[in-house]
């Protein structure tokens, strides 16, 4: 199966067809008002009918009640919806039943202990997303270029595929994939030059690089130097 890459939290027409052009898997758009990639309703359904099926809509929110999921899957009719906060797995349960959309849920990861509620999430999200765990005091659980301990998802199986997140960029994204086989990477802060402002150059780059690394990996090429 090939390498998913997600490029999360566009918010410009360019960026997008920037995105889409150097071959995105799935294109993230975030709801979440403290975050600099947030977009509107109106953003969002101009943004989302850009795609026209060339790659998969994610739509990230945090800790988001039905009405504002309603609103978000109105607004952009999304493929997946992204859990990005504290929910728990009777929550994804339950966003999953009444909307009827595939559920990926972020873990945040900073030691080993915290992958404790990975068997929880696993039998009810169609995929995971390990991103590291944001600092004390954060104002947002995601998109703020931490990485986190990538050996300590090295041969883990949670049963359902899963992305990796967190501090990514060209520049060590096949040690990351080395060790933990991961079926995707998400990048957000990775391709920006400022908070909430993606480059296009660095966007192309990034693809580039997960695609190089894809073929690496397949043909044995690249070892881990953990």
């Amino acid at each position: 199966m090939s390498l998913l890459v997600k490029i999360c939290g566009l918010r410009s027409e360019e960026t997008l067809d920037v995105a889409l052009a150097a071959g995105a898997d799935l294109v993230g758009f975030v709801f979440f008002a403290p975050s600099p990639r947030n977009v509107t309703f109106a953003r969002a359904r101009s943004l989302g009918a850009r795609v026209e099926g060339k790659a998969q809509k994610v739509a990230l929110a945090v800790e988001a009640d039905d009405e504002l999921i309603a609103a978000i899957v109105a607004a952009l009719a999304p493929d997946l919806l992204q859990l990005h906060g504290r929910e728990s797995p009777q929550r994804v349960a339950a966003i999953k039943r009444r909307f009827g959309l595939p559920v990926m849920k972020a873990v945040a990861v900073e030691e080993a202990s915290d992958l404790a509620r990975v068997p929880a999430y696993a039998q009810v999200a169609d995929r995971l997303l390990f991103d590291a765990r944001p600092p004390r005091g954060a104002s947002r659980p995601g998109g703020l270029g931490k990485c986190f301990a990538w050996r300590l998802l090295e041969n883990l199986d949670p049963g359902v595929p899963f992305m990796l997140s967190g501090g990514l960029d060209p520049a060590n994204l096949a040690e990351a994939l080395a060790l933990t086989r991961a079926a995707g990477v998400d990048v957000s802060s990775g391709v920006e030059r400022a908070p909430g402002e993606k480059d296009p150059d660095k966007i192309r780059a990034f693809i580039r690089a997960a695609r190089e690394a894809e073929a690496r990996l397949a043909g044995g090429k690249f070892k881990s130097s953990a």
